[in-house]
């Protein structure tokens, strides 16, 4: 794979590569690139995931050496599970299972619990370099990476260590690139603002979209910072309504695709449409045919999302026949894993079925 092919891969369906220059300029030298994706294991496994889970195989593919790090002590601080260290462990097992079953190679990926860094002084020698170089307000305003109000860190202190600790994981792992979703954009940004004088490598940052709730945003404001924004409309495990499960049998999946919000000719914040774009079209060119009514032009082939975008935008294509289009491609890419992940370790879907942690 040469360079070109190389950064296509790595920067396709992403948001934002910080920066493809230097990306690029790297591919070029020959370097040798190590990689990250930091998960808070926090419940079962959603479809939101699997957009960076895709693009997490597509580094390793790029033959990036890639680290997945089980953030067990950030989930303890983000009160998942109630702290429960049993179930959280428990829950990063099955995300590594279903990367497998996704077709991710873990015999070519570096699982790191964060249990294994913070057993290091020289970690929490990091961290305190960190800390040292940033204000207050500066970690106060990255608390949402963790999916929390700024002012949480009043009541609870150790949420200010949050931010504090996935910047030193990326700098004591020694990565060139951090992946993550759009939420985790400002712990990134934190990293590549001190990293140089820090001393440490400058980290590329990969930002994947992120997956509307299937109830919509309503009401809420979309005009403030875009990961603030996000993250409060973002598909979330600790609300089942809102979310696919990759454990969600095909009744499940139907129902809650077919009473998604899917405003007509509208793709902006419209969880149907990015189901699409994000899941079923990852991967392009995809021949597929979308059933419509015989009185509304009957059957329609196309390759590209693009395609879909504009047929959903001129009105050719009703809500009611995206929604099954969907439906029908999201259960044959969820079926398979599913089937995989309950024959392969059902008592731990079962444990953690039960405890929904918010």
């Amino acid at each position: 794979m040469d360079v070109k092919e190389k950064l296509e891969l790595i920067g396709r369906n992403t948001v934002e590569v910080i920066t493809l220059d230097e990306l690029k300029e790297k591919l070029e030298m020959g370097v040798k690139l190590k990689g990250y994706l930091g998960f808070e294991p926090s419940g079962l496994f959603h479809i939101g995931w699997l957009i960076w889970a895709l693009k997490y195989r597509d580094l390793v593919n790029a033959g990036v050496e890639m680290y997945l790090l089980a953030a067990t002590w950030h989930a303890w601080i983000n009160d998942k599970f109630g702290g429960d260290m049993k179930l959280i462990r428990l829950a990063a097992d099955h995300v590594v299972s279903v990367l497998r079953y996704l077709g991710v190679d873990i015999s070519r990926v570096k699982v790191v619990d964060a249990e294994d860094l913070v057993d290091d002084k020289d970690y929490w020698g990091i961290l305190i370099k960190v800390a040292k170089s940033v204000s207050l307000a500066r970690v106060r305003r990255a608390l949402t990476i963790m999916g929390r109000k700024s002012e949480e860190g009043e009541t609870d202190f150790s949420k200010l260590i949050y931010p504090l600790m996935q910047v030193t994981d990326i700098f004591y792992l020694d990565l060139d690139i951090a992946l993550g979703g759009l939420d985790q954009r400002k712990a990134h940004m934190l990293a590549r603002d001190i990293a140089e004088k820090l001393g440490f490598k400058k980290p590329i940052a990969i930002h994947t979209p992120l997956l509307t709730s299937l109830q919509g945003i309503g009401r809420m404001d979309v005009k403030g910072e875009i990961d603030d924004v996000l993250s409060g409309v973002k598909m979330s495990k600790s609300r089942p309504e809102s979310a696919i499960f990759i454990t969600d049998s095909d009744e499940v999946i139907r129902s809650k695709v077919f009473n998604a919000y899917c405003p007509p000719r509208q793709v902006e914040f419209n969880p149907v449409v990015e189901l699409a774009k994000y899941i079923i079209f990852y991967e392009e060119p995809k021949e597929v045919v979308i059933e419509r009514p015989e009185r509304y032009g009957g059957p329609i082939s196309i390759s590209r999302y693009k395609e879909l975008e504009e047929l959903y935008l001129n009105g050719s294509l009703h809500p009611a026949d995206l929604k099954s289009f969907v439906v029908k491609h999201l259960i044959d890419i969820i079926r398979p894993i599913r089937e995989k992940v309950l024959n392969e370790s059902k008592e731990l879907v079962e444990v953690l079925s039960k405890h929904i942690s918010r």
